[in-house]
């Protein structure tokens, strides 16, 4: 509903949004009572999504003022062959590249620099994802809500940093 409405007050983001739709949008609770709001779209048309997406999260957080807005492609997790069987699963299937992926959706014009995981002594795991400095400015404020969305699609801990460059 919402970008059926944007498609008709904004002249340049409707020749933009014409061809492309949205699989799903749900609601999620992070941390500290901040509400997001995920964007299903579909696998084929991410492409066209990132190429007006600062434009698009920008006028959507408008429209749902106190919530910020995550697009994400659907991907589909296969779970791994039985044994003696003769199918092959794709790569692109499996639960580690489709985590990596979601990831990179939900950060997006941000760039994942590199990635280290943490074992507590516990027993527990936490990755901590270091982001590209360039897109400080426009992330910053979004970090926690990227780690609480990952975390409700995943069930993994997330930690995001920006890393230190000293000359």
């Amino acid at each position: 509903q919402a970008s059926f409405d944007l498609e008709n007050t904004n002249q340049d983001t409707k020749s933009n949004l014409k061809d492309l739709y949205i699989n799903s949008a749900s609601q999620i609770d992070v941390s500290g009572g901040k509400k997001v709001i995920v964007i299903h779209v579909s696998y084929c048309l991410r492409k066209s999504f990132r190429k007006i997406h600062p434009r698009l999260v920008r006028e959507l957080e408008k429209k749902f003022s106190g919530k910020e807005v995550v697009l994400i492609a659907t991907r589909r997790i296969v779970r791994p062959p039985k044994n003696g069987s003769a199918a092959q699963r794709p790569k692109i299937r499996t639960l580690t590249v489709v985590h990596d992926a979601v990831l990179e959706d939900i950060v997006y014009p941000a760039e994942i620099v590199g990635k280290h995981t943490r074992y507590r002594l516990d027993g527990s795991k936490i990755m901590k994802v270091f982001l590209d400095s360039k897109a400080k400015n426009d992330t910053e404020n979004k970090l926690e809500t990227f780690a609480g969305v990952y975390r409700k699609l995943s069930g993994k801990y997330v930690a995001f940093e920006f890393p230190n460059t000293e000359a």
